[in-house]
């Protein structure tokens, strides 16, 4: 069984899922992959994960830095898992580029090189948007780029965070 929790944000719904003890998935409503693996058998409840996540989502949208992760469970590849885990350690207010994420699980794996294009796919599938910070994540010539809430509330979410915006441009 799944449970879904909806949030309304000042940049648009946001629909939540769990297992019933951790965060499995939240996307902008009609966000690109919404709903990425939920099962069919969902019911719409409250929870003690939702009530947490509501509250990481007042303080984020506050502009504050939440201070806190509300469970996640990460139903995903092993590889997107790594992303995302890397996602994990942007901090609030900064960003990182494709490149140093697939340079980082170079290291990590002991390969010369990785490609950033595997790594973009995998941001891109992230399920946990927003608290997994994919919204964090630039190319390396400063573009705005392949944010499946749209480029628009990526712009936004940069802006709420205080990030320095100078050296990045929309494609």
């Amino acid at each position: 069984m799944e449970y879904i929790h909806h949030y309304d944000s000042p940049l648009g719904g946001i629909t939540m899922a769990s297992d019933g003890k951790a965060l499995t998935g939240l996307w902008f409503d009609g966000q690109k992959y919404f709903g990425n693996g939920l099962d069919n058998n969902i019911r719409d409840e409250s929870l003690p994960v939702f009530d947490q996540t509501d509250q990481w989502l007042d303080i984020l949208f506050s502009g504050k830095a939440p201070g806190f992760t509300p469970p996640l469970n990460m139903k995903t590849t092993p590889f997107r898992k790594v992303v995302w885990e890397i996602l994990l350690t942007i901090p609030f207010g900064k960003t990182m580029t494709y490149g140093e994420i697939a340079d980082r699980i170079a290291r990590q794996n002991g390969l010369s090189r990785m490609s950033a294009q595997a790594v973009g796919q995998a941001v891109g599938h992230n399920a946990i948007s927003l608290i997994i910070p994919c919204h964090r994540v630039v190319g390396a010539n400063g573009s705005l780029t392949g944010y499946a809430g749209g480029i628009d509330k990526k712009v936004k979410l940069l802006a709420l965070e205080q990030v320095d915006m100078s050296s990045f441009f929309v494609p």
